[in-house]
């Protein structure tokens, strides 16, 4: 089950990120489970496995925003480089951000769960 303790445990910033949701657990929480619902890590590895640059570059972005607004550091810090690095090189090598982004984001999910 999502919680607050269980996010902290997990290495995000719940500090910040309930901040920017007035201190609204159930909120931010919901937020949460929205983000790992909401398809963009999906659309970032299916961009990158076809080798277009520019909808993972989208995709990545995208993450990024959603992953820092939440404080969920884990994951933004990999979808940050992912995001750099595509910014600047459409064919640019993903693979070692990726897969830790991939690692961080089934922890989160099992936290979910």
């Amino acid at each position: 089950m999502l919680t607050i303790d269980a996010l902290r445990a997990f290495g995000a910033d719940t500090a910040a990120g309930l901040g920017r949701c007035m201190n609204n657990e159930s909120f931010y929480l919901r937020l949460v489970g929205m983000a790992l619902s909401d398809g963009s890590f999906d659309r970032l590895s299916e961009a990158v496995a076809a080798g277009d640059g520019k909808a993972a570059f989208e995709a990545a972005h995208s993450l990024k925003g959603v992953l820092g607004n939440l404080s969920l550091t884990p994951l933004f810090e990999p979808a940050s480089a992912i995001t750099e690095l595509l910014r600047t090189d459409s064919a640019a090598d993903v693979t070692a951000p990726l897969e830790e982004l991939r690692t961080q984001w089934q922890a989160l999910k099992k936290l979910a769960e």
